[in-house]
């Protein structure tokens, strides 16, 4: 039974991190990209039920808004980059059950999984452009991904641990 409801919960957040990358995106025509607020989603889920699932949600949700938004060159990068973004801050933080759980390591792991995603796109970048100069101009709008998703994903992640729900999933 444990099977069935991880498999439906993993399910559940790969759709979530697709849907927050795919609502709020704004193109950037230097980086053949986009910036998305879907970082947020994969910080929330790394955070709140741990490595697997933000390796998993991360890399297949946001690899699949890159295929549904038309940026297919991108989805294989994406699938890597973002999937090890989860599960870098799904290692370093504490899973969360409860609000007096939350550590200044889970700030970190939001920072260094950031720092992976930016660095990861400039490699991506890299290898489909060519040239280690070209995808300098994709730093910036990373940077500012990055430190969004974690703005928008705190006040989620406090918000849930108000409620019972991720004590109710974790146990059932």
């Amino acid at each position: 039974m444990k099977s069935t409801k991880n498999l439906a919960l993993g399910g559940l957040l790969i759709a979530l991190v697709t849907i927050g990358t795919m609502t709020i995106n704004v193109p950037m025509p230097a980086t053949n990209g986009y910036i998305n607020i879907g970082d947020s989603m994969i910080f929330m889920i790394a955070i709140l039920f741990g490595s697997r699932f933000g390796l998993l949600a991360g890399g297949i949700g946001s690899a699949l808004a890159d295929i549904f938004l038309g940026y297919t060159h991108w989805a294989l990068p994406t699938l890597i980059i973002k999937g090890l973004e989860g599960f870098i801050v799904g290692k370093i933080a504490v899973e969360k059950t409860s609000e007096s759980s939350f550590e200044i390591r889970d700030i970190i792991a939001v920072l260094v999984g950031g720092t992976w995603m930016v660095a990861g796109y400039y490699l991506g970048g890299a290898i489909l452009k060519g040239s280690w100069l070209a995808p300098l101009d994709s730093v910036g709008g990373n940077i500012i991904q990055a430190i969004g998703g974690g703005v928008i994903a705190y006040p989620i992640i406090f918000a849930i641990l108000k409620t019972s729900i991720v004590k109710v999933i974790k146990e059932n």
